[in-house]
């Protein structure tokens, strides 16, 4: 297989994914955005949970982000709250509906049965070829990683746990599971 033509089954797969998201969004009265949004909030980190950083993860306009995640707040989804230091920034938090309504979406269009009838490929083998795809095309095109803090350049090992590089912060073991918008790969 060539490049063009993997580079057409991976659009081929992410616009069948995108369907299914679709389609199952409706059943709830949300868009293809807004599942996008919540399915983000419930992956990212403390320093990535604003309107700015969902807007810089999907791609979006500033006027996009603000309608999507007002119709999440509405429908009970997410909760704003402002920054404890900066009264400026705006935390965004997904409700228990809104996390489980996520978990739904992502057993709907698990890729394991497919996985699992082509006999081809281990869902862990595709999932380290694809993060390595992932990589170079953020890379090539000069896009942020929105990586997870356990393989960010910044994240500091100490005995009790690891700690932020860039903002000097302990962070938690489920903080280093998180997305962050920070996150830069070791080099």
């Amino acid at each position: 297989m060539n490049a063009q033509e993997a580079n057409d089954v991976l659009e081929r797969i992410g616009n069948l994914l995108r369907m299914e998201a679709r389609a199952f969004g409706l059943k709830y009265g949300l868009q293809p955005v807004q599942m996008e949004a919540l399915k983000y909030l419930t992956q990212c980190n403390r320093y990535s949970d604003t309107p700015q950083a969902v807007g810089e993860y999907l791609g979006l306009t500033k006027g996009t982000v603000s309608q999507s995640l007002k119709a999440l707040e509405q429908k009970g989804l997410l909760t704003k709250q402002p920054d404890k230091q900066d009264k400026r920034l705006i935390h965004l938090t997904p409700t228990l509906k809104g996390r489980n309504l996520t978990k739904k979406a992502t057993q709907a269009k698990s890729l394991e049965p497919a996985l699992a009838i082509t006999h081809s490929v281990t869902t862990t083998e595709l999932a380290q070829t694809l993060r390595s795809v992932l990589r170079g095309i953020q890379h090539v095109n000069g896009r942020k990683a929105f990586g997870a803090c356990h393989t960010c350049r910044f994240n500091e090992p100490h005995s009790q746990g690891s700690v932020c590089g860039l903002t000097h912060e302990p962070l938690s073991t489920q903080d280093v599971q998180l997305l962050c918008r920070e996150h830069q790969y070791p080099q």
